[in-house]
């Protein structure tokens, strides 16, 4: 008889146990798109904290708001930092060091002066301009000290566009799981992080990577499956310029020249354990071109890249390196 009842009590507890609910948000921050998709057995609604978040990371990093922390930096109004902030630099110097300063968020300056930045564009602009306001660049030229930020040249601009927006995604995540979300996907302008799956499917997550169109068209070339990974990608078929000859100027500026990048990679999509290491790389691969992407990649098994990028005779072609999914 006993035995009857233990089993009668197992019965309505399993029966009474809900099935995880299906979160999906969608909104416009840091000057995009986002995503977000979670499952929560308490049916909760992140959306107010998900927004404070946004903001407090939007008045530490945006050089799209006059008055962020960043903005005052860069208008060299020192004060202290917060620990967002911090954070990104400390990330950014580490990636900077790693990629003999490929990756640099003091190229502002010049991302500004080819008008791809937030403070517009210098009319006149040639190689004794360009070698001027080099002087102002590298991220070795500024520290941190007692939580502010300390610049060797008062003309030095920060911005950690190349990065922000991946550590956005990370900041997302973070706060879901320690709400105890286990199986969530989080995307904001196309830059991805997820955690376990997607229980309604009973299927990894699934995420896709854009065959290039220089017409603004969009299709998928593959769908990838992720799981405790987060995935960012770089392309120049979207943000360029043409000049009067017709030449195509890539967003991506070269820090050793001060000129926007020249290569035949069109798009560079990096999987890693964070996002904001996966924004920053795929960023830095697109100026470093093919061969020396393969050559770090060699010492950088951590990182997983599929690239896409022109051959000689024009055509696409693709490549995988590290093990980055099939499918």
């Amino acid at each position: 008889m006993k035995r009857i009842s233990y089993l009668l009590i197992l019965l309505v507890v399993f029966s009474c146990k809900k099935d995880p609910e299906n979160t999906k948000m969608t909104g416009e921050v840091f000057g995009t798109t986002y995503g977000i998709q979670y499952f929560s057995e308490q049916n909760d609604n992140f959306q107010k904290q998900f927004d404070s978040l946004f903001q407090v990371i939007n008045t530490s990093m945006s050089t799209y708001q006059s008055d962020s922390d960043i903005s005052k930096i860069n208008h060299n109004q020192a004060f202290n930092v917060d620990g967002h902030f911090e954070h990104v630099f400390n990330a950014s110097k580490e990636i900077y060091k790693a990629t003999d300063g490929v990756f640099d968020p003091t190229i502002g300056i010049l991302v500004n002066a080819w008008d791809f930045g937030p403070e517009g564009d210098i009319k006149t602009l040639d190689s004794l301009k360009i070698d001027s306001l080099m002087l102002a660049v590298g991220l070795n030229k500024v520290r941190l000290e007692n939580n502010k930020i300390i610049k060797e040249n008062p003309n030095t601009f920060i911005d950690f566009n190349a990065i922000a927006k991946g550590y956005g995604v990370d900041v997302i995540a973070n706060y879901l799981e320690s709400q105890n979300i286990t199986d969530y996907i989080v995307e904001i302008g196309g830059e991805i992080r997820c955690k376990g799956q997607n229980l309604e499917k009973q299927k990894p997550w699934k995420v896709g990577v854009e065959l290039p169109h220089f017409d603004a068209e969009q299709s998928i070339l593959k769908a990838v499956s992720l799981r405790d990974e987060a995935m960012a990608t770089s392309g120049t078929y979207r943000k360029f310029k043409i000049d009067s000859l017709g030449n195509r100027y890539s967003h991506i500026i070269d820090t050793k020249t001060g000129y926007p990048s020249k290569t035949n990679l069109l798009s560079i999509s990096v999987i890693a354990k964070d996002c904001m290491t996966a924004d920053a790389y795929a960023t830095a691969f697109k100026a470093m071109g093919v061969e020396k992407v393969k050559s770090f990649l060699a010492t950088h098994p951590e990182l997983k890249v599929f690239l896409i990028f022109e051959n000689d005779r024009k055509e696409l072609e693709t490549l995988t390196l590290n093990g980055f999914p099939e499918e």
